[in-house]
């Protein structure tokens, strides 16, 4: 399929539309996991000034595709946490616990998905995906 004019303007519109409710929703989900301000911009693969400046005007933000992908994987890991450990406590508290599953080498998932790639949050959304036997 080509990109033509109009499908690259629908694209953006969708970009512009999601970005609001998206940032809210990685945002609650970085609260609970108490991410800092800078593993928050790691995940996101953000500048510390757009992101804050998201914050400030989330109706006008309009985030890149690679930050709506992160966000995505971010929803996955949240979702398939709360799937795989019902206790909230104990599913808002594995991104950080060290881990022996060959993917983390001893260290926690939380330390894999800071390495900047969006790679690294597929892994850890793949790891979690095969433990609910997907």
């Amino acid at each position: 399929m080509s990109l033509t004019a109009e499908r690259v303007k629908g694209i953006l519109q969708d970009a512009k539309r999601a970005s609001g409710p998206a940032l809210r929703t990685f945002d609650k989900i970085a609260d609970k996991w108490e991410l800092k301000p800078g593993e928050r911009l790691a995940l996101l693969g953000l500048p510390r000034s757009t992101y804050f400046k998201h914050l400030k005007e989330p109706g006008a933000a309009r985030l890149s595709q690679d930050t709506l992908e992160r966000i995505s994987y971010v929803l996955g890991i949240y979702k398939a946490l709360q799937i795989l450990l019902p206790r909230k406590d104990a599913a808002n508290k594995w991104v950080r616990q060290p881990n022996k599953a060959a993917e983390f080498k001893g260290s926690s998932p939380l330390a894999l998905m800071l390495g900047g790639k969006v790679a690294n949050l597929y892994h850890v959304r793949r790891y979690l995906d095969g433990q609910r036997g997907w």
